[in-house]
């Protein structure tokens, strides 16, 4: 028989370093998730990932209080800001420009975002890129 599903939440916890303070062990544990399980388990399927990226992560939680986990790749304004070396966007994007990354670079991003991204192809995933580049004062040479 099928389990029982009883909700998903959605968190963006740093790869490699889920750990039960907050915001992480409140949101789980108001839920009946076991936290300790959920960061052994986050921990080791990040270890592959840059220590400190964002990742996105869906949980679905079911009635006997298991879940199962989708970790997505960190977002496009993170490789983004990493490739331009900033620490954050434009304050009036559109307006001015803080950084510039390489039409290469926008490719490396597209490929390793790929399977995130609702884009058939890599041509289609570069446009998803520097429309994200641009919403952050972003210039692309």
């Amino acid at each position: 028989m099928a389990k029982k599903l009883a909700g998903t939440m959605k968190l963006q916890v740093k790869a490699g370093q889920a750990n039960p303070s907050p915001p992480v062990g409140p949101a789980l544990g108001q839920r009946g998730i076991n936290i300790m399980e959920f960061c052994k388990a986050f921990n080791a399927k990040t270890q592959d990932l840059e220590p400190g990226a964002p990742c996105p992560t869906v949980i679905t939680y079911y009635q006997d209080k298991s879940f199962t986990m989708d970790i997505k790749t960190p977002p496009a304004s993170y490789f983004l800001k990493k490739a331009a070396k900033l620490n954050s966007g434009a304050k009036l994007p559109g307006r001015e420009t803080v950084g510039s990354v390489t039409s290469k670079q926008v490719k490396e991003i597209a490929e390793a975002k790929m399977k995130d991204l609702n884009a058939n192809d890599i041509d289609a995933a570069m446009q998803i890129i520097l429309g994200s580049a641009r919403s952050m004062g972003i210039e692309v040479k």
